[in-house]
């Protein structure tokens, strides 16, 4: 029992004593990831702390507020540059997307400052529209529907409305909503996510609230990104802004007297049941969509007509089929039918009779389609099943007639319920009649006879790089589709043959042969219209449910509208466009294609925020309208308002109602006159030289999806409204692509989401600022990647730390003449300047990084590594390098820069710096290539050694030889002649291999070595493409052997040798003769040393001075400095800034032998000269060539013995 007790008691004890243990354990691991995320965040907080001081300086120095000039000084002389940005919408905060446009504006205005000029940045808040009265009011239903705080109704997980708000309709929001709000169901929820309390939320319910909230908040997360704008000019839109109000209508009473607003019929959401245009707010589904455009396709019935049809013999009937390929329409082989479906036959216009589903037909009484307008006239109603086999003729197809024909999937809620059949292009069509014509059975349960499928065969009437002319049938073969069963591949082949078509697509038929397709659209389908054989016809694009419950059509209702289809307008801003620069061939390809198919724009609204028409006040002026010209009011809005919604004067006094249509006139019109006013003339004078100075706008920056809306607006109202003034007009666009978040699409609903401000907590400014530069400088997608966020920011803690460590040693760094590797980042900086200026110019800010950061930055490590293997870096090279590396880094990261700035002693803030200029030489190319020699010669040996290492039994070589070839071989000359005779350089190509090949064939001196010569082309041929056209040159603008020569001590230490030695390819054996060429030398490795050389002892005699005797090996012909060299590299404790001092004896046999003196390290000593040079002679004795130096009777200064051993002196420079 004992036994038992005390064994239990051990095990108790043993278990708490393991408690413990764990206790512990777990207490040190908790501390050690608390203070390991302490630890990575210490960086990022010195920075975020460095970025509030330097906005702080900014803020206070009112750095980025600008004036405009005095005509006739000095300061107006200067360059100016304004840029602005779309204002975004205040009804959410900036995401790291909006971040990324405004970057570019950001980067450009950085840039264009350093160049001297007068720089612009103003910045509205946009609130005209419907969304903010649209989530007011969905906010202040939710409040009256479930309470305040709101509690509302559970839906159970995974439930059909799970993820959606309940609606009339119980259905999901669109995709992109939910995207944008991460799936939660209310408004409520939505405001909540941006973490707003509960307290506040229900002043959301006041439309007017949002305009005071959202601005002010934008402005602080846009400050804290250290943007540069003059936030004096800043303003909210709507009728809220009295000033902006009026500036607004304004601008639409100059475009009615430009004939540029007109009246008539627009297509809307609309429902029948309310009786009116159905906007967002009205809704309960369906938020954001908006009608989309088809062409309806009348497809006359001929005779003899089915037997449901027979009370329709003589009237002109259609099956109208809606498209949205109008140009496919030459191929057109059947017509496919529902089985199941029901239509109807009703009265359309003109006496015709157009058969389609209930559905379509409504939306086409709203349209002027049918007989009588907002009236179906129903003559019969129908089953798919009655129309099997009816004959057609359909327009512009190349057969005489086709049939309807059953397909299983035609749908009722989409289109007309017929479906044109085009199978050369149309997967899904190809694989339906494929089915029919394989399967007898299926066409008899449908009472479709052989003679109505099996003649009609695909028509080729598209040719696609990809395809060919067959397009459809070509992919299915490719992808195996072997029936309409296979969905999932037909959804793709279908995104394939589309896309293929559209892009790279050529007509081969028609009236538009030989031009493209994306072309050609409204060109043929305004050619069906005008015979007759199309109309226009329009559907919503998704579905639509009002609050009443009804799903809503599109109707063409009576509106206001901007004329931008008037071929004046246009064709004027087509010539405009001309002379924008887009910086890409993309975005102007996309401005020129907007152009030919826009036409009217609908300018009016009846419901949301905004400005009323001045002449016809029922209507709001709609968002995108008022949002073409207000970079003009930016000119002059730091004058006029006093505070951001103009609740108060500005400057100036001047009141909204004083600012009457005369006035705007006199601002914005030189040929305008002065009108009669309260205000002074002065006042006169300061706005109208501010627009004066500033305008026309030099940058606009925006996404690439505004091209064909707001972009495209903004140069057609310029033109309008500044009709006589070309001066004013636009001149410059940069549209980007959308903003990736780590490779993946900016997503709440998966998590994958940044707010601007979420950013710089995360990252800070620059580190975000520099991220969002590299992410990209095209219309393709961007990419901003956290793991390289966080990269940056122990690289921008890097630069700051290591300026800091240089800056506080700056006067114990080398001064003097210039080395070879001195001379070497001279030039790299300068080219670094001149790549990185050009850069900037053309916002290839990505690009604008590898040249003025990566690239630069590399060029400062390899000096450092050079340098240190000698007498270190030269101050004068230190400090050029940080204040260039800090001004090209300026535009980007201009917080640190601000910091190294300051570290430099400047007083002035980097904001009034200039651009780095480079020095008068700029860039010595001949110079840059050595040192790429060098760098490669180094890399070539360390692989030589590398390899060699691996092997088993084989000694680390400590010796090299390299063998310099100053010329080709014969062989390989005439191979280099060939390749420059075969090189295009306008195209910067070669000639294709075989052709090369049978050229060399030709030549005397290759044939001998043919097997050589093409691999050797190869390889000339990826030199060239990696640098230019000189890899061809017969010689090398530097003497290799020099170069190598005077950098043999850099050489040595990269690739750990106790010695390189650099010798001509002559004094090599055959391989070394056949193997070196120019750019290439040839080399050897050894493990001992294998020159004639003496070993000569040298000792230190400083006591307690860390340096001790080593062994040098001295050859024929070193000099001093040699010696020196080596002693560096065998003795590592020798600082840079040290330098060193070699003694020989007197007496070399008795000498080392006698007892050192204290502090006497010259007794029996003489310094041995820098330029002093050794030799060996035919005896094996080691003398010095000194001439000048002491020496006892008898013996030659040229000739001076030295015996084997000397000693060393280290002291400070």
């Amino acid at each position: 029992g004992r036994m038992h007790r005390s064994s239990a008691v051990f095990v108790a004890c043993r278990v708490l004593t393991l408690l413990r243990q764990q206790q512990r354990q777990q207490y040190f691991i908790a501390r050690l990831c608390t203070m390991t995320a302490q630890q990575s965040t210490t960086k990022r907080d010195a920075l975020r702390s460095l970025e509030k001081e330097v906005q702080e300086r900014w803020e206070q120095e009112k750095v980025f507020e600008m004036d405009a000039p005095e005509p006739g000084s000095e300061e107006a002389k200067k360059g100016k540059f304004f840029v602005t940005f779309p204002y975004p919408y205040m009804n959410g905060l900036l995401h790291l997307g909006h971040t990324f446009t405004l970057s570019k504006a950001e980067f450009a205005v950085g840039y264009q400052r350093l160049k001297g000029k007068h720089c612009l940045f103003p910045f509205g808040f946009h609130c005209t529209g419907m969304p903010i009265k649209a989530c007011s009011d969905k906010l202040t239903h939710e409040l009256a529907d479930y309470g305040n705080p709101p509690v509302f109704p559970q839906v159970e997980e995974g439930s059909k409305e799970g993820s959606s708000a309940p609606s009339a309709a119980g259905l999901k929001p669109k995709a992109k909503v939910a995207a944008k709000t991460g799936n939660v169901r209310f408004q409520w929820e939505i405001m909540e996510a941006m973490d707003i309390s509960k307290d506040v939320i229900p002043k959301f319910s006041d439309s007017n609230f949002w305009l005071k909230y959202f601005p002010p908040l934008c402005r602080a997360h846009l400050q804290s990104m250290g943007l540069k704008i003059d936030w004096r000019r800043s303003f909210i839109t709507t009728d809220a802004n009295p000033y902006y109000d009026s500036f607004v209508r304004w601008h639409f009473l100059t475009l009615r007297d430009r004939g540029s607003v007109k009246f008539g019929k627009r297509y809307t959401i609309y429902s029948k049941k309310d009786g009116q245009p159905c906007m967002d707010h009205d809704r309960s589904e369906g938020e954001g969509i908006g009608p989309q455009e088809y062409t309806l396709i009348k497809m006359k019935v001929l005779e003899p007509l089915p037997d449901k049809l027979k009370s329709l013999s003589g009237v002109p009937t259609f099956f109208v089929a809606a498209t949205l390929r109008p140009e496919t329409m030459y191929g057109q082989t059947n017509c496919y039918i529902g089985p199941d479906l029901e239509y109807i036959a009703f009265k359309a216009r003109n006496g015709e009779v157009f058969i389609s589903t209930r559905r379509a037909a409504f939306n086409m009484a709203y349209q002027g389609i049918t007989a009588e307008d907002e009236t179906v006239d129903v003559i019969t109603v129908l089953k798919g099943m009655d129309l099997m086999g009816v004959a057609l003729k359909a327009p512009l197809t190349s057969y005489d007639k086709v049939y309807t024909l059953p397909m299983l999937t035609v749908k009722s809620d989409k289109g007309t319920g017929v479906v044109t059949s085009v199978p050369s292009d149309a997967p899904d069509d190809y694989a339906a009649i494929q089915d029919l014509k394989r399967k007898e059975p299926f066409r008899q349960k449908y009472h479709i006879q052989d003679d109505m499928v099996l003649p009609f065969d695909p028509i080729p009437i598209i040719h696609t790089g990809e395809f060919g002319e067959l397009s459809a049938p070509k992919c299915c073969e490719l992808m195996k589709i072997k029936s309409q069963n296979d969905h999932k591949q037909l959804v793709e082949a279908k995104e394939r043959v589309y896309k293929a078509g559209f892009y790279d697509g050529v007509m081969t038929v028609g009236h538009c042969k030989g031009q493209r397709v994306q072309d050609v659209k409204k060109v043929i389908q305004k050619l069906m219209i005008d015979n007759n054989e199309a109309v226009i016809y329009q559907e919503p694009e998704g579905r639509v449910v009002s609050r009443s419950g009804d799903d809503c059509i599109v109707a063409l209702c009576d509106q206001w509208y901007l004329d931008y289809g008037n071929s004046e307008w246009k064709e004027k801003t087509r010539k405009h466009l001309e002379h924008v620069n887009t910086f890409s061939d993309d975005v102007r390809r996309n401005f020129q294609a907007t152009l030919d198919w826009l036409r009217e724009h609908a300018c009016s609204r009846s419901y949301g925020l905004g400005t009323r028409l001045p002449w016809d006040p029922q209507y709001l002026i709609e968002s995108l309208s008022d949002s073409t010209i207000y970079m003009s009011f930016y000119t002059v809005a730091h004058l006029l308002q006093g505070a951001v919604d103009g609740s108060q004067p500005g400057p100036l006094g001047i009141r909204p109602e004083q600012l009457t249509r005369e006035v705007w006139d006199y601002i914005f019109f030189l040929d305008a006159p002065k009108p009669t006013s309260e205000f002074s003339d002065d006042a006169f004078r300061k706005l109208r030289q501010e627009f004066q100075y500033w305008y026309p706008v030099d940058l606009h920056v925006s996404g690439k999806n505004l091209v064909p809306n707001h972009l495209t607006y903004f140069l057609y109202n310029h033109l309008a409204v500044w009709n006589k003034q070309a001066d004013r007009w636009p001149q410059a666009v940069r549209a980007n692509g959308h903003l990736l978040l780590n490779s993946e699409k900016m997503s709440k609903s998966t998590g994958n989401f940044l707010t601007l401000q979420q950013a710089i907590e995360k990252f800070g400014a620059d580190a975000m600022r520099f991220n969002l530069a590299d992410g990209g400088d095209t219309v393709e997608d961007a990419n901003f990647l956290e793991a390289s966020a966080n990269a940056t920011i122990l690289r921008l803690h890097g630069l700051i730390d290591w300026a800091k460590d240089v800056l506080a040693t700056k006067d114990q760094l080398r001064t003097g003449d210039f080395t070879y590797y001195d001379k070497v980042i001279e030039s790299e900086i300068n080219q670094a300047i001149v790549q990185t200026e050009d850069n900037y110019e053309k916002m290839l800010f990505r690009e604008g990084l590898k040249t003025g950061v990566f690239e630069l930055q590399g060029a400062r490590d390899r000096y450092r590594e050079m340098a240190n293997s000698d007498r270190g870096m030269h101050r004068d090279i230190v400090l050029r390098y940080i204040e260039v590396q800090a001004l090209l880094l300026c535009p980007i990261c201009p917080h640190v820069a601000e910091h190294i700035w300051t570290m430099l002693g400047h007083r002035d803030s980097i904001m009034r710096a200039t651009f780095p200029v480079p020095d008068p030489d700029v860039v010595d190319a001949s110079l840059l290539q050595s040192a790429v020699f060098l760098r490669d010669c180094a890399h070539d040996l360390r692989l030589k050694i590398r390899t060699l290492s691996e092997k088993k039994k084989v000694q680390k070589p400590n010796y090299a030889t390299l063998y310099v070839a100053e010329a080709y071989p014969p062989w390989q000359a005439a191979v280099l002649k060939c390749l420059r005779e075969s090189f295009n350089e306008a195209t910067g190509t070669f000639l294709e291999n075989k052709e090369i090949a049978v050229k060399l064939k030709d030549i005397p001196e290759v044939k001998k070595f043919s097997k050589k010569a093409m691999p050797f082309a190869q390889m000339v041929k990826e030199n060239v493409k990696r640098d230019g056209v000189g890899a061809m040159d017969l010689t090398t603008p530097f003497d290799q052997r020099a170069v190598l020569k005077e950098n043999a001590a850099f050489m040595e230490r990269s690739v750990d040798l106790f010695s390189v030695d650099i010798r001509p390819s002559s004094d090599g054996d055959q391989r070394a003769k056949e193997e070196s060429v120019p750019w290439k030398p040839y080399a050897v490795l050894h493990v001992s040393d294998p020159q004639p050389h003496i070993v000569v002892h040298l000792s230190n005699p400083q006591p307690t001075s860390g340096h001790f005797n080593i062994d040098v090996a001295i050859h024929d012909g070193d000099t001093v400095k040699d010696v020196v060299a080596a002693v560096r590299k065998l003795d590592g404790n020798i600082a840079a800034s040290q330098s060193i001092t070699v003694l020989r004896y007197c007496d070399p046999v008795a000498g080392p032998r006698q007892v050192p003196q204290y502090k006497r390290y010259d007794l029996g000593k003489v310094i041995v000269r820098s330029d002093a040079v050794f030799h060996i002679g035919l005896d094996g004795q080691l003398t010095v060539n000194d001439p000048g130096a002491a020496v006892a009777d008898g013996i030659s200064s040229d000739k001076i013995p030295v015996g084997t051993s000397m000693c060393y002196l280290v002291e400070d420079a």
